[in-house]
């Protein structure tokens, strides 16, 4: 199975880190990007400085680039890269959209806007002739396709929004949906693609946070804050643990809300980083990753650091969950 990497911010370069990925032998590099740097610009340099790693992007956001643009970018990456470019999106967050973009969340909604982007960045890039589109936010009328075949994934959690995975999309990216409940959440998009008649096959790369240390201790705290993070800052997130977790995910949610970061990371249970996160000594991280990959429709994993974690912890957890290490 492939192993992909988040590639987490460090002191390293972005792309001096992807070279020693390669070499590390990852199968896949991910960016995010929510501020501070262009990760299609930091793609393209990274896809000039390696050579069969596939890179993408893990995620951007469905309202700050129109479709044209998101079909634009694919297809230049996918050049600069020999085909190596994979195309991640999602609806990101509530605040980063109306605090950071300035748009607006509801308008109509996020799941809309995610569908309609991807149905039409798709048909910018698959369709041979010319596009038509008439939706609820698009309507374009006669330009040509690009026919740049292009994965495009989605970083769903809910219901609807795994709709449009099923209906649409080459891979799905969850994050914060308890491991154990993976597959009962997939078997819902292989439903929905059946009820839509559609025969295709879906990656499934789930962000897997990780944090490796002697001290199994600093390991899961890091983890717990990974945790508290998300599930205080998006309501998705704190709905996709609370699937499993109900009464916990209220007290971590809670705390983060009245200002307690501290309390809302020491609310999340053993029981939650066992179920979202790997964290451990080196054995004990390789393990549990082993046992994540060992579920039935998971297809590309990525180790996913948390921003919270120290360097000696991200420095650990790259090399010790490395392909070359197992």
């Amino acid at each position: 199975m492939p192993t992909d990497l988040l590639l987490p911010q460090t002191g390293e370069s972005n792309t001096e880190l992807a070279v020693r990925a390669e070499e590390l032998e990852y199968d896949g590099l991910w960016l995010g990007e929510l501020w501070g740097s262009s990760s299609v610009v930091e793609l393209t340099n990274i896809a000039n400085h390696t050579d069969t790693v596939d890179i993408g992007t893990a995620i951007v956001n469905v309202f700050s680039r129109t479709p044209a643009v998101l079909a634009m970018t694919a297809a230049s990456l996918a050049r600069v890269s020999d085909g190596r470019f994979r195309l991640g999106v999602g609806t990101s967050t509530r605040k980063a959209v109306e605090d950071l973009h300035g748009m607006a969340w509801n308008d109509p909604n996020p799941i809309r806007r995610a569908h309609e982007t991807i149905e039409l960045t798709k048909a910018f890039l698959e369709n041979e002739g010319r596009v038509e589109y008439e939706g609820e936010i698009f309507d374009v009328q006669d330009f040509p396709s690009l026919n740049v075949d292009v994965p495009i994934y989605h970083a769903a959690l809910g219901k609807a929004n795994r709709r449009v995975v099923a209906r649409l999309c080459d891979g799905w990216i969850p994050h914060n949906i308890p491991f154990p409940n993976l597959d009962d959440e997939f078997e819902y998009i292989v439903d929905q693609m059946e009820e839509a008649g559609r025969d295709a096959t879906i990656d499934v790369a789930p962000y897997v946070p990780a944090a490796v240390s002697d001290d199994p201790d600093e390991a899961r705290d890091t983890i717990r804050g990974h945790i508290a993070y998300y599930v205080g800052n998006g309501r998705g997130y704190e709905q996709a643990v609370a699937q499993r977790f109900p009464d916990g995910v209220a007290a971590v949610a809670d705390a983060w809300r009245e200002g307690d970061r501290a309390a809302a990371a020491g609310s999340v249970t053993d029981e939650m980083v066992d179920a979202l996160g790997v964290a451990g000594t080196p054995e004990q991280a390789r393990e549990q990753f082993r046992e994540i990959t060992a579920i039935d429709c998971l297809t590309r994993p990525m180790v996913t650091i948390p921003s919270n974690a120290g360097d000696r912890i991200v420095e650990r957890t790259i090399e010790e969950l490395a392909p070359s290490r197992y």
